[in-house]
């Protein structure tokens, strides 16, 4: 097995013990808080594939949300996990490339608990 093979299988290993909000688990409406290492983010689920996004850099113009994708949580390199939406120790990538630091913690409200 050759160096990068080894790197990708073991990642792919690791995501699934992380503690992380898995796309196929949202629903319209739903709210995902997330602590970086610099910011924290307000993910709402706006509609199948887009969400709205407040905080961090997308508060740079003025702290509307911001309606984005997401492709997926990274390890920092190229490896993505496009199934996952956000992972404690791994950076969210959004649709508009923007990518956070690492994520420190998650919590997640689904929209039946939201006032």
């Amino acid at each position: 097995m050759n160096l990068g093979t080894y790197n990708l299988n073991h990642h792919v290993q690791q995501s699934e013990h992380l503690h992380a909000v898995r796309r196929e688990d949202l629903r319209i409406g739903d709210v995902v808080y997330v602590r970086t290492c610099n910011s924290l983010y307000s993910i709402r689920v706006d509609e199948q594939r887009f969400f709205k996004v407040s905080g961090g850099w997308f508060d740079q113009d003025g702290g509307n949300p911001v309606k984005t994708t997401i492709a997926g949580c990274t390890w920092g390199g190229s490896v993505i996990n496009v199934d996952v939406v956000a992972a404690v120790g791994l950076s969210i990538e959004f649709g508009n490339r923007v990518t956070t630091s690492p994520i420190q913690k998650i919590i997640f409200i689904p929209r039946e608990r939201r006032n």
